[in-house]
């Protein structure tokens, strides 16, 4: 009862909060930085029985055999249309057909109850009839017992049978007890199930303007993310129309800054190329002006008079042959100089083109001071207008009251925990006494059954066979009057244990097939949203009894199950169909304005120059310069030659061979002076001469490789410069309202996700009613259903269970006390007698 109220309490404090203002509407949603404080809870979600619930599902198979009937909506609406009335024209066909209904649906419940009725009627006249029949001396009550030839196996089947029942009669005893001990104990923690709701509820009331609170603070997060970002906005906006300009500019100024050190490097490469050819043509002349000594000399001494002399003049003639080649190889002196290309591109280097480009290339760079600058003012404003927000923020809690609202209810929840607590000690008060009595009704099962226990034990150790029926010894006498005594107890007693099993029932099974059952699987809900039911003019109850708009689709089913997945109270009640939050804010008129700021945005970009004419009329004069025009083939060609015609080492050796050949004499000495000579002249000068030539083909190789399409990458480069200069020019102000428009949408997108969070905050998360819930399952599924009816379903599962075994337990004690009594008389049989007779012995 006590936490239904709350609950209606709680549906009020969300009218009174609606009345007064709605809370603060941003929107906002996926920001790390954000987590609202969780509220703990001291009452568990579930409850679970333990070992004890495998007997509390016996019982509930054992009720589902008795009514398997389905849960009777259609017969409970029309109860309730009747307001629980039936005794008002009962005779009309509607109510006749109801209570047939009634009657079907309960049929089981009923079928049992009678039955149970007839057994409290039946024992006592028959336990009555049957102690009048023994005082006959009828019905066993004679003490004289008949010889059986099958005595012995009715006696032991007797017994057994016995035994097996009572075993049945005790495992019903120990369910009782069981359930009974567990329903004192679970009504004992009634106080402590009581407290921890209410001090859920106490939580929820408590915490939720803080978290109202919490949410509208972290506008000041979000305000200071503004700030740092429009502080920044010469790198955030001004780098980013940078960033979009760069793949157009940097690799222009890129190629331009590269030309301008080729051009460097063209220059040293032309000086080192013609400063290396000058100096060969003059090694070339000077091995031209030494071999032509060379061959002079040799010519001289040939002209000796030894080479008339036959024997030597094919010798001397051999040499003469070979004098045509010591000779220069190469026309390196014909190569024309490179002075006239070695002077336009000094020309050209006397513009410095690399302070050009790095004037355009600053000029580039001061684009986010430029931004910066421009939007001085823009800044300012929309500052002004997020501390406006921020005021807004803080003026809506102030003007919600939340605490205000929320402090009406402490009261009544104050006082129905004091009436509880009221209650409680009667409540307990009374339980003991019902664990009293029904701790007396387990004993007095348990006392029959220990009779029957007693008369077994005695009967079957006491039990002597070679003994008659009138020498039967105490002890198996003694068994018999216990099992007599249990018949006795039996009879007066179990009429009274029925009785209190058949009330039980009834309430009990009915309880459980009509209130926890269908509260579980929330039938009962679904009843209670039928349209039209609780009120013939609202179609939705709950919506006509919080708007009053009973059109609403508000049912308690849908509030239940939100509750029970801990969402906000505004999404739970549908609260936007009585008002839209963010309709009582400002902040979106607000972010327009920023909006509108960041679109008016006026910046302007001009006098970008990257290259001016100078430094353009330097790419041309260079591309003319003539660098990429000179034959480098015909160098190289010429360059690539050896500086003789035959390799002077070779000619040396064979000029010293031939030599040899030659007797002793001037001529033999001159030729061999001259052989030596020629080998001085090519480590002197021949050997210099090649690496020269050699260093002089890669330079001019590497000369030839960048002056290479100088021409069309003068003029790629030319073209590439219009390009980015006329993007600059003309196509920069939609790159500035492009990045003027992301740069906004970033700054708007704080607000955006902060205003989609305290929606998501507001709508499932603050106040939820999960205690609400927690509280309607604590009063419902777990005091009444687990705490109250399984228990004692279990009770009376348990006796009802061990008296229906008194009724076979009584037929076989009478039986079988007759074989452990001592008699008064028994029948003897004479040997002697021809007809065979028995005889009765006193």
């Amino acid at each position: 009862m006590a936490p239904t109220l709350v609950f209606l309490l709680l549906l009020g404090l969300c009218w009174n909060t609606v009345s007064e203002g709605p809370p603060s509407s941003t929107r906002g949603s996926d920001v790390p930085e954000f987590e609202l404080p969780t509220m703990n809870y001291d009452t568990k979600d579930s409850y679970k029985p333990g070992s004890i619930g495998v007997l509390f599902q016996i019982v509930h198979t054992f009720l589902h055999v008795v009514q398997p009937n389905a849960f009777p909506e259609d017969i409970l609406r029309k109860i309730i249309q009747k307001k629980f009335d039936l005794s008002t024209d009962y005779e009309k066909p509607e109510n006749v057909v109801l209570t047939l209904k009634i009657i079907h649906y309960e049929i089981g419940i009923i079928i049992c109850a009678v039955l149970g009725l007839l057994f409290v009627i039946l024992m006592p006249l028959v336990g009555f009839c049957f102690g009048l029949c023994r005082c006959c001396n009828k019905c066993g009550g004679e003490m004289h017992q008949r010889q059986k030839k099958n005595g012995t196996f009715l006696r032991k089947c007797f017994a057994v049978s016995l035994l097996v029942i009572c075993i049945f009669i005790s495992i019903g005893i120990i369910c009782g007890f069981v359930a009974n001990h567990h329903l004192r104990t679970q009504v004992e923690k009634t106080r402590t199930l009581a407290d921890s709701n209410f001090r859920d509820l106490r939580t929820l009331l408590n915490e939720t303007p803080s978290q109202i609170s919490y949410v509208l603070d972290q506008y000041t997060l979000i305000k200071e993310k503004a700030f740092s970002d429009l502080d920044n906005i010469k790198s955030l906006l001004g780098g980013g129309i940078h960033e979009q300009l760069r793949p157009k500019v940097i690799p222009v100024l890129v190629d331009i800054k590269t030309m301008a050190e080729a051009i460097k490097e063209t220059k040293e490469a032309l000086l080192n190329v013609n400063n290396t050819l000058e100096e060969l043509k003059k090694s070339t002349a000077q091995l031209n002006s030494s071999l032509s000594d060379i061959k002079t000399n040799l010519e001289q001494s040939l002209n000796d008079p030894q080479c008339s002399v036959p024997s030597m003049t094919a010798t001397c003639n051999d040499i003469r042959k070979t004098l045509d080649h010591l000779d220069d190889n190469t026309s390196v002196d014909q190569l024309p100089s490179l002075h006239m290309q070695l002077d336009n591109v000094n020309d050209v280097l006397r513009t410095d083109l690399s302070s050009l480009v790095q004037k355009g290339n600053k000029s580039f760079n001061d684009i986010p001071e430029m931004v910066q600058n421009q939007t001085t003012d823009m800044v300012s404003d929309i500052k002004s207008t997020l501390n406006s927000i921020g005021s807004d923020i803080k003026n809506i809690n102030e003007q919600i009251s939340i605490q205000d609202n929320l402090s009406i209810f402490m009261d009544p929840i104050n006082s129905v925990e004091t009436y509880i607590h009221q209650k409680l000690p009667t409540l307990e008060e009374y339980d003991s006494y019902r664990w009293l009595a029904s701790l007396v009704v387990c004993c007095l099962l348990s006392l029959i059954v220990i009779f029957y226990y007693l008369g077994l034990l005695c009967g079957v150790f006491g039990y002597d066979r070679h003994a008659t029926p009138t020498r039967r010894g105490c002890v198996s006498n003694t068994g018999g009057i216990f099992l007599m005594a249990g018949v006795g107890v039996s009879f007066l007693f179990c009429w009274i244990l029925m009785t209190i099993v058949v009330l039980t029932f009834v309430v009990g099974g009915n309880v459980e097939k009509l209130v926890c059952e269908p509260y579980q699987n929330k039938k009962l809900f679904q009843i209670l949203d039928t349209p039209y039911l609780l009120n013939e003019n609202w179609k939705y109850y709950l919506s006509g009894m919080v708007f009053n708009k009973p059109d609403i689709n508000l049912t308690f089913e849908q509030v239940y199950s939100d509750c029970k997945e801990n969402k906000g109270i505004y999404a739970t009640l549908k609260l936007e169909n009585h008002y839209n939050f963010s309709e009582h804010l400002n902040i979106l008129e607000h972010t327009g304005n920023i909006n509108s700021s960041f679109e008016n945005m006026n910046v302007r970009i001009d006098n970008i120059v990257l290259l001016d004419a100078a430094g353009r009329k330097n790419l041309l004069d260079f591309s003319s310069s003539g660098v990429d025009q000179i034959d480098y083939e015909a160098y190289l060609a010429e360059i690539a030659k050896p500086p003789t015609k035959v390799n002077l080492l070779s000619f040396a050796d064979e000029l010293e061979r031939k030599a040899s050949q030659l007797p002793p004499g001037s001529l033999k000495q001159s030729l061999t002076s001259n052989a030596q000579t020629i080998r001085t002249l090519y480590h002197d000068q021949v050997m210099p001469l090649r690496q020269l030539m050699g260093s002089l083909y890669r330079r001019i190789q590497s000369l030839q490789h960048k002056s290479t399409g100088l021409g069309e990458k003068v003029a790629n480069i030319i073209t590439s410069l219009d390009s980015a200069q006329d993007f600059i020019t003309n196509r920069i102000s939609s790159v500035i309202v492009q990045e003027s428009k992301k740069y906004g949408n970033m700054i708007l997108g704080y607000f955006e996700r902060y205003l989609q969070w305290v929606k998501i905050s507001i709508t499932e998360q603050i106040a939820a009613c999960k205690p609400v819930a927690t509280a309607l399952d604590s009063a419902v599924d777990v005091f009444l259903c687990s705490y109250i009816i399984e228990p004692m379903n279990l009770f009376w599962f348990g006796i009802g269970k061990a008296t229906i075994f008194l009724l076979p337990a009584i037929i076989f004690a009478v039986k079988l006390a007759k074989y452990y009594r001592r008699m008064d008389s028994e029948d003897v049989y004479d040997d002697s007698s021809v007809s065979g007779t028995w005889h009765f012995t006193l």
